[in-house]
């Protein structure tokens, strides 16, 4: 039959509650809060989140868009590097500097996401 609902799964969710995947607006805004600070690469911008924020996640497909789109509008660049101990190179991401204002303001609505989210809760 159907799922029926205990007090216990309402307490179960509070305790651990699942992670909340970032939409493509958080994910630029998480990204150019990042960036600001030094050169990242795709995978180390979602274990980062991982990190620093355990309750969020960030899909590939998510992320790839949202730089893909910055790229786009001038806001970062993309460029290869060579990594010690890798085989290939690595696509690394850094703010360009005529963007910076733009990045600023835009990681402050990360921050602000984040901290009124955890008023929230």
């Amino acid at each position: 039959m159907g799922y029926t609902m205990k007090f216990e799964d309402i307490y179960q969710f509070f305790n651990s509650p699942p992670p909340l995947y970032l939409n493509k607006e958080l994910a630029v805004c998480y990204v150019l809060d990042v960036l600001l600070s030094g050169e990242s690469y795709g995978t180390k911008l979602i274990e980062q989140l991982e990190k620093d924020y355990p309750m969020y996640r960030l899909s590939d497909t998510v992320l790839y868009g949202g730089l893909k789109f910055l790229e786009e509008e001038g806001t970062i660049t993309g460029y290869w590097k060579k990594v010690e101990g890798r085989g290939r190179p690595r696509r690394m991401y850094k703010v360009r500097p005529e963007a910076r204002r733009q990045a600023e303001e835009l990681s402050r609505f990360w921050r602000e996401y984040i901290t009124g989210e955890h008023k929230a809760m």
